[in-house]
């Protein structure tokens, strides 16, 4: 498959499913609750409708994994399958006094590590997108395209990006283990960006996360130079496990801290 390409088809379709998103968040929107607890709205759905529509007459042949649709959450037999987040940060598109780091996410698998990857940021208007062994790119509301880069050397001063409404005690003992002071917080898919982009260094997360919430991230990142791993270790987070359940990972800027 030609990623470039894939790409560039892709990003009408983020953009539409972006514009339906706001759309609602602007007149208001009520969560239900699924079974395990965490919130979903309307604009999940009619965001994951115009995702799975333009997957499937795109692509037709690859399987397609989505967060809202469960059927789709069977084990895969494919060596290349879309990973899809129709709207990723939930409790942060509900929360209207926040910041609106809510994001639509598409990635694509290929033999268990993601490829190419296109996170929207439809409150915002940025677009980033890559594909993991040739480069990733940022994309401004004003249409003015950067080459993404995480930062080079080394240094003391080190940034650390975690999640604004899921930050574990794990994760703090973490970061105070090693004595990283200087913290940011985020939502949604909007953390591999910032260490894409060189405004962070480490996202380590400790807590339940899903392949979905990972895949475009994590090939943004990669394209970008940096590299996302099972834990401490020099593993690379594996994908199309059978529940799609990720094990805990860290988000790395090429910089080699500890």
């Amino acid at each position: 498959m030609n990623l470039e390409k894939l790409i560039f088809n892709l990003k009408p379709v983020v953009f539409e499913a972006g514009d339906a998103i706001i759309e609602i968040y602007k007149n208001g929107a009520k969560a239900e609750y699924k079974e395990d607890g965490s919130p979903v709205t309307i604009a999940d759905r009619l965001s994951e409708e115009i995702i799975l529509k333009s997957l499937n007459s795109i692509a037709p042949n690859i399987p397609i994994v989505s967060e809202e649709n469960s059927i789709s959450h069977k084990k895969v037999f494919s060596d290349e399958f879309f990973l899809v987040d129709p709207l990723d940060g939930t409790k942060e598109f509900l929360d209207f006094s926040g910041s609106g780091e809510f994001t639509v996410n598409i990635g694509l698998i290929s033999k268990n590590r993601p490829i190419m990857g296109i996170i929207y940021s439809p409150n915002s208007g940025q677009l980033y997108y890559g594909i993991s062994t040739e480069g990733s790119f940022f994309e401004n509301n004003n249409g003015e395209i950067l080459n993404l880069k995480v930062k080079k050397g080394e240094t003391d001063d080190i940034i650390a990006i975690a999640s604004k409404n899921h930050l574990s005690s794990k994760t703090e003992t973490w970061l105070a283990d090693r004595k990283i002071k200087n913290i940011i917080s985020a939502s949604s898919s909007i953390k591999f960006c910032a260490i894409a982009k060189g405004d962070a260094d480490v996202y380590p997360r400790f807590s339940p996360t899903m392949e979905w919430d990972t895949a475009a991230g994590d090939a943004i990142l990669t394209g970008a130079g940096g590299r996302v791993t099972e834990g401490d270790s020099n593993k690379p987070l594996f994908y199309g496990k059978p529940n799609y359940r990720n094990l805990d990972f860290i988000a790395w800027s090429k910089l080699k801290f500890f």
